[in-house]
């Protein structure tokens, strides 16, 4: 036992060394536990708001009316934008062709000037390069 326990001080004396100490202790910040101390009061939410009492209001035109009228056919807007889905790039494009012919001198310039703004942008920095 006492060769055990030399060699067990010799370790102990090793760990005290001035060359262990000279190391920098690392630490990543106190260890701090998250503790509920009571459940989380619920939500108030509304739910009423206009959003939600519309949704889904025109789910049931074809079953109601005979197929004859779709849901985008129902949405009030630009004739450009009915039914469309896609970037700022693809929009102006899209308002060009249908009332570029139409528009003022100057709202024609600058939505041309964002057509070749954005065309530049989308290929040097787009998700597809």
């Amino acid at each position: 036992m006492s060769l055990l326990g030399g060699l067990f001080r010799a370790g102990v004396s090793l760990c005290h060394s001035t060359l262990l100490l000279t190391t920098r202790q690392i630490s990543t910040g106190v260890c701090c536990q998250v503790r509920m101390h009571s459940i989380p009061k619920p939500k108030v939410v509304d739910r009423w708001t206009e959003k939600r009492s519309m949704f889904g209001v025109y789910d049931n035109i074809g079953i109601l009316g005979d197929f004859k009228a779709h849901p985008k056919d129902m949405i009030v807007g630009p004739v450009w934008l009915k039914g469309f889905q896609g970037n700022e790039l693809q929009r102006l494009i899209r308002k060009k062709k249908m009332v570029g012919d139409r528009m003022m001198t100057d709202d024609r310039h600058n939505m041309e000037k964002r057509i070749r703004f954005l065309y530049r942008h989308f290929n040097r920095y787009g998700k597809h390069r």
